[in-house]
């Protein structure tokens, strides 16, 4: 019988459980180390607990809703080997899709994204055009922002690696010179709301090829422009997963087991010690895979180890910002629009998803005290700008109810216009702020799971899945990968990368993992070809006009 290769997977997150379902189908006898006492990381569904009344289940709450846009491929290609029921379905069946995206502004009319399909690159530049022209954004300021996002498209990658890396998007679509609504709409809210990055700080190659995805997936033919789960993320997906690692695969998962030291020997991974009910042990493996977030992995990157991996000298200069959920149950439901709604007047860069028309098979009545009849899931992007209305930046709230009130306000303040009472205070039963949120604090506020932002030239600083320690691998958003941006799609994608490199240095004779890159439009892609030429000969893109930065 032939021996099988152990691995120690270090983190239950998206990142973990990806390395570890790919590695078990493969033969890999695999056991995940996971600091909390529950699997998911930033995904799992975070139950409102003692707010389950006579039998009922406690409220769904959520570290930030969950939504898989149309370009992501490698999540969701796991989803589909995720038994989910007893009649041959899958996790990814219970993916419901998501057609409209509302633009919520203070005092105006509600603006709705709907998907359409322009055909040439002229219909491209008029689709986008129309997109922005209730904005008040002057004309002349629209084009030139389409005209950049029209550049980014028809531009090859080594143009993206040289120039669009080092480059602040906030610079590169010319806002500092620009309007107040240019720079408040275009600039810092679609930034913030759709990539969760700040435009003033992000590289232009990250936002902009997201971005471009986002919008491909609204405006060309036949895409998907976003999905959304039909329950709780636990039920539907996570819960799952974990039930199909242990009992179909064979993975073992060791909970509220917490990585304090990556222990070298002769360049190689000796151990790993882990702290566990208070008791430290080291554990061994053949193979290790770090799928902790970023935060953590600086703790645990030690000189010793930096200089056994020089891929990971720089990953302290990675840096983090934060992106977290908050729920208000209401007693009738308020759908809003079939898919997001940003507030692009929100200092604090709300995004929201009206839930229950995506959870049609739930009973809410079911949970909390059984009145509830919707759920409004927000997400808080921006928490270093002054509230709208306490004037306070979210992180300096000095209570959850603080934080909670700002939110509800600014929410009222966009869906509550002409006429409208969308959001009313007598409908608002209960709420939820992520408990990775940590306040009062004496010393300020402080967030358990903060999120990378892909700074300006910030690339350099990222490895790549596989280490100069031949036996330690990396599985977590910060690698390198094509999705570029830190997120479910780009754990799962660094996962399929771990697990191909440590095929690879094992010799275990197995498929590899599927890789994909974003798919491009084909003017784009023909555009593509000809910049390609540009490039090496010096010149700039053709619709840009000048070589960057």
């Amino acid at each position: 019988m032939a021996i099988r290769h152990t691995v120690a997977v270090l983190g239950g997150g998206v990142g973990g459980l990806s390395a570890a379902h790919e590695l078990a189908e493969r033969g890999f006898a695999v056991t995940i180390y996971e600091r909390r006492d529950t699997f998911g990381g930033k995904a799992r569904s975070i139950p409102v607990r003692g707010s389950g009344a006579d039998g009922r289940k406690d409220l769904p709450g959520e570290h930030g809703f969950r939504f898989f846009p149309g370009f992501y491929k490698h999540v969701t290609d796991t989803m589909k080997r995720i038994p989910f029921g007893d009649r041959g379905a899958s996790c990814y069946d219970n993916l419901t899709v998501a057609t409209r995206i509302l633009l919520a502004r203070a005092g105006k009319a509600e603006t709705f994204w709907v998907a359409r399909p322009p055909q040439t690159p002229a219909d491209f530049e008029t689709a986008f055009l129309e997109l922005f022209t209730n904005l008040e954004i002057p004309f002349e300021e629209t084009k030139y922002f389409v005209r950049q996002l029209l550049g980014l498209a028809t531009s090859c990658d080594e143009r993206y690696l040289a120039e669009f890396e080092t480059i602040a998007f906030w610079d590169f679509i010319g806002a500092p010179t620009r309007s107040v609504n240019y720079q408040k709409y275009l600039g810092q809210g679609l930034t913030r709301s759709l990539v969760a990055m700040r435009a003033e700080e992000s590289s232009t190659r990250t936002v902009g090829r997201i971005l471009l995805q986002l919008f491909y997936s609204l405006l060309v033919p036949g895409r998907v422009m976003d999905r959304l789960l039909n329950g709780p993320t636990n039920d539907v997906w996570i819960d799952p997963w974990r039930r199909h690692l242990t009992d179909r695969l064979g993975v073992a998962l060791q909970p509220s087991a917490e990585v304090r030291a990556l222990n070298l020997a002769g360049g190689r991974l000796r151990s790993v010690t882990i702290e566990q009910g208070g008791q430290a042990t080291e554990v061994t493996a053949d193979y290790y895979v770090a799928a902790v977030p970023v935060e953590i992995m600086q703790g645990l990157a030690t000189e010793e180890l930096k200089k056994a991996a020089p891929s990971l000298s720089r990953i302290g200069e990675l840096c983090t910002a934060w992106m977290n959920g908050i729920q208000f149950y209401l007693h009738t439901d308020e759908p809003l629009a079939n898919g997001h709604a940003i507030y692009l007047d929100s200092n604090w860069a709300l995004t929201s998803i009206s839930q229950h028309q995506f959870w049609r098979t739930y009973d809410l009545a079911q949970y909390g005290n059984g009145r509830t009849g919707g759920i409004l899931s927000v997400d808080i992007s921006n928490w270093t700008s002054p509230g709208n209305f306490n004037g306070k930046p979210a992180m300096e709230c000095v209570s959850r109810e603080e934080v909670k009130d700002e939110v509800w306000a600014q929410l009222k303040a966009s869906l509550n216009v002409a006429g409208l009472q969308q959001i009313e205070d007598e409908n608002l039963i209960d709420w939820f702020l992520d408990p990775d949120i940590q306040l009062p604090n004496p010393n300020g506020v402080t967030n358990l799971e903060p999120l990378l932002i892909n700074h300006a030239g910030s690339l350099a600083f990222r490895p790549e899945a596989h280490t100069e320690i031949g036996n330690l691998f990396l599985a977590s958003d910060y690698v390198r990968t094509y999705t570029d941006l830190a997120t479910m799609e780009a754990a799962n994608e660094a996962a399929r990368r771990a697990t191909n490199a440590i095929l690879a240095a094992s010799g275990v004779d197995a498929p590899p993992c599927g890789l994909w890159e974003f798919d491009i439009p084909e003017f784009a892609r023909a555009a593509q070809l000809v910049d390609r030429g540009r490039f090496q000969l010096g010149l700039p893109n053709l619709i840009l006009g000048r070589v960057y930065p």
